[in-house]
């Protein structure tokens, strides 16, 4: 029987009344190059957005847009801060799991977000979602009480509110803080019962302190300002030794507590698929931007100073920091409950 020569089928080109099997082609070809062509393309190429996850105004917020607009004319684009304040801190990091991993989107990342990740049970992790750039700074903290309170020292606060359990009102910039636990650390020695008031952001604290609406407050140094005017007192920091600024407020290790010392260091981060070429370059342009004069002398302003990691040994504090937060949020009874 004779074999009959079956043709091959030609690839299937699909028809549409007006466009020929030429433009079907070209169009074909132009959507395969367009993921290759987005990846070629050069960084930055439109404006950047920088999430600040406090209130406008506070001495963070401040600080970031002088170094944004350092960085502007390294990146020859414009840097667009975006404050989107509250859960002390930790919403820039769904912010950034939730944007395009491109370089265009990064944000602030304070230690809290971390530490809110192991007090809850949320749908991001700070870990795996986060692509750490630099970190930039860190703050101290001190005890505050309004100019006109009665209590002159740390012992005299911490004996009246043991007299007076569920009577002191103590504030601090949200559950979970740096400024929350380092009081409620030093408070629990003393079993003491009080009332915690969280609030968005500094601005929000020290107004309160200032008008006496709370009896007491932990934040870092952004109160220099409101001690300067003689609207608050600083009875304690929490640094390692006494800050020159305030020579006679002690420290709570001098007081007798060994381990209260605290800082809160925080750098910059975009989302944890951003390309390594483009956090480089991040990461270049923001580390020649925090050591320019301008900046470093903002931070000075407020008792900070420059506290540079690159991105690898950054990455390694973070890890750090995770691990040594377990530790201290077992201890207070803090972590978030696993499912049974």
């Amino acid at each position: 029987m004779a074999r009959r020569n079956t043709p091959v089928p030609r690839c299937s080109i699909p028809t549409h009344p007006g466009v020929t099997r030429r433009q079907w082609l070209g169009w074909g070809v132009a959507l395969a190059a367009a993921p290759l062509a987005r990846a070629q393309a050069p960084f930055p190429s439109k404006p950047l957005q920088l999430i600040v996850p406090w209130p406008a105004g506070g001495q963070t917020d401040l600080t970031i847009r002088i170094l944004c607009e350092e960085a502007e004319p390294l990146l020859g684009q414009p840097v667009l801060v975006v404050n989107k304040p509250g859960a002390a801190g930790t919403l820039v990091a769904p912010a950034l799991k939730a944007a395009e991993p491109d370089g265009h989107t990064i944000g602030q990342v304070p230690i809290t977000v971390y530490r809110h990740a192991l007090m809850n049970h949320v749908p991001w992790d700070p870990v795996t979602d986060l692509a750490p750039i630099l970190q930039v700074s860190g703050v101290s903290f001190g005890l505050l009480v309004p100019a006109n309170s009665p209590f002159k020292s740390v012992t005299e606060l911490i004996d009246w509110a043991t007299r007076h359990p569920g009577e002191l009102i103590l504030g601090s910039t949200g559950v979970g803080t740096t400024a929350h636990l380092a009081m409620e650390e030093i408070l629990l020695q003393h079993n003491v019962k009080y009332v915690h008031v969280p609030y968005k952001g500094t601005a929000d604290q020290m107004l309160a302190i200032a008008g006496a609406q709370i009896m007491a407050g932990v934040n870092s140094t952004g109160f220099a300002p409101w001690v300067e005017k003689g609207q608050m007192r600083v009875l304690a920091t929490f640094n390692a030794a006494r800050n020159p600024r305030w020579p006679d407020a002690p420290t709570m290790r001098e007081l007798g507590y060994p381990q209260a010392v605290y800082t809160s260091p925080w750098g910059l981060a975009a989302p944890a698929a951003t390309p390594p070429a483009v956090v480089q370059k991040l990461h270049d342009v923001f580390h020649k931007a925090m050591f320019s004069e301008r900046h470093a002398g903002a931070l000075a302003k407020y008792d900070q100073s420059l506290d540079y990691l690159g991105t690898r040994d950054y990455r390694q504090a973070v890890l750090a920091t995770v691990e040594r937060e377990k530790k201290l949020l077992a201890r207070m009874n803090l972590l978030a409950k696993t499912a049974s």
